[in-house]
């Protein structure tokens, strides 16, 4: 019974709070920041791509997309690279509508964006 009332006063504290532990049993201080920090230095790659870079150049700048897509259209390859550059949904899951997509022709960038999407 003592144990009890001891008890009680200290998990009051805890409610809503929410540890992440990888699958070895150690917490991952870094989960909510990371994506954040990814992210921003997403945003801040792209700032810095120009026209006409090749694929190679472009994955060396921005690294490993969270998506990647590849398709023909009237004879050319397109490939588009999908990187996170916002947060909109708080469930730790990357989803398309928070990333800026990468246009490439025939390995080579010709537009990235929203608008750029919709054009092709």
């Amino acid at each position: 019974m003592l144990a009890l009332l001891v008890m009680a006063p200290l998990t009051a504290g805890l409610t809503g709070c929410v540890i992440a532990v990888d699958g070895n049993g150690d917490w991952d201080a870094n989960s909510i920041s990371s994506s954040q920090d990814t992210a921003y230095e997403n945003r801040k790659n792209l700032a810095e791509l120009e026209e006409n870079m090749s694929f190679s150049q472009v994955k060396a700048k921005m690294g490993v997309p969270d998506f990647n897509e590849t398709y023909d259209k009237d004879g050319e390859k397109i490939q588009v690279l999908y990187y996170r550059t916002n947060r909109k949904h708080g469930d730790g899951m990357t989803t398309k509508d928070e990333c800026t997509p990468l246009i490439f022709k025939d390995k080579v960038l010709v537009s990235w964006g929203e608008k750029a999407l919709v054009q092709l």
